[in-house]
């Protein structure tokens, strides 16, 4: 009888813990997902955003982020990781060692064969555009009526020496960077004319007033901050390096829901967006997981909680 008493006793804390573990193997056993993101501000937005968006629909989710681009590249086709968001120009001139492809759909084509040998799948690719670019403050772009790369030409053709240029050492020597812009568009500046400098101070410079025209990333937070101005490249001459999913091939044969669920996000992302949203973080100071939370409920993609 003491042994059936003592039975009965034990018998709640007994299922208490068939219940715990239970729902601890339900988590193990769940759909799991690591993502990966490189270290900057686009990247952490971009993983954060995903993460979201995933964990919302039952994904126990992982982030490895801050990492370097080949580091992240390498985890990915280790299956360390098993996602990421990456640049189209990324993967074909770096990865692959292709030459670039201008038209947009033809290079990310082109990067989804190549990968797909390496178990690497492409999916969803945005209208985010981290490409190079070249930047004139605003009232300065008016006054010389310069609003593209031609106009640019045009105006150091015909005004020698009246311009200067911010630049970082590889941009200023790299084929495909300002040699390439000078070529491309039939104009030079002298060597006197292009100030050399850490790619994170060339906007500040602009900005400054101590030259007149930038190199920049599409998507800088800076370019909003500073109200500068984009000059088209009217003759396409920097390649696309569109964001886009990039997912190991098992996981994304495993988890097919994951193009439907990434693909609401990559339809309302462009460079405009990207460049908001890091402003509200590089800028503004926010929290990376506050303002990617805030924007996927502010565009009708995550319940607000």
């Amino acid at each position: 009888m003491g042994l059936v008493k003592n039975s009965l006793k034990l018998f709640p804390l007994i299922l208490i813990v068939i219940v715990l573990t239970s729902c601890s193997l339900i988590g193990v056993g769940g759909k799991q997902i690591t993502i990966g993101g490189k270290n900057f501000t686009e990247q952490y937005l971009l993983s954060e955003m995903t993460g979201f968006l995933l964990t919302e629909e039952g994904f126990n989710v992982k982030q490895m982020n801050n990492l370097g681009s080949t580091v992240v590249r390498t985890a990915l086709e280790n299956e360390q990781v098993d996602m990421m968001w990456e640049y189209t120009g990324t993967a074909l001139v770096t990865y692959m060692e292709e030459e670039p492809i201008i038209d947009p759909e033809e290079a990310f084509q082109k990067v989804k064969a190549i990968d797909a040998e390496r178990n690497i799948h492409w999916m969803n690719m945005s209208e985010v555009n981290n490409t190079y670019a070249l930047v004139m403050d605003r009232a300065k772009s008016k006054e010389l009526g310069i609003r593209s790369i031609s106009d640019l030409a045009a105006y150091v053709n015909d005004h020698p020496q009246a311009l200067t240029m911010a630049s970082d050492a590889e941009f200023a020597n790299r084929p495909d960077g300002l040699p390439g812009v000078e070529e491309t568009y039939d104009f030079e500046f002298g060597a006197n004319q292009i100030k050399q400098m850490d790619l994170g101070l060339t906007q500040r410079a602009l900005n400054d007033g101590q030259v007149d025209v930038s190199v920049a990333f599409e998507t800088d937070a800076t370019i909003k901050n500073y109200d500068l101005v984009i000059l088209e490249d009217d003759n396409q001459f920097f390649p696309p390096y569109r964001a886009a999913v990039s997912i190991n091939q098992e996981v994304y044969e495993k988890y097919p829901e994951i193009e439907e669920i990434t693909e609401r996000l990559a339809e309302k992302l462009d460079s405009d967006v990207m460049r908001e949203l890091n402003y509200k973080v590089d800028i503004e100071r926010n929290s990376v997981s506050v303002v990617a939370h805030d924007w996927l409920v502010e565009n009708g993609l995550l319940d607000e909680e």
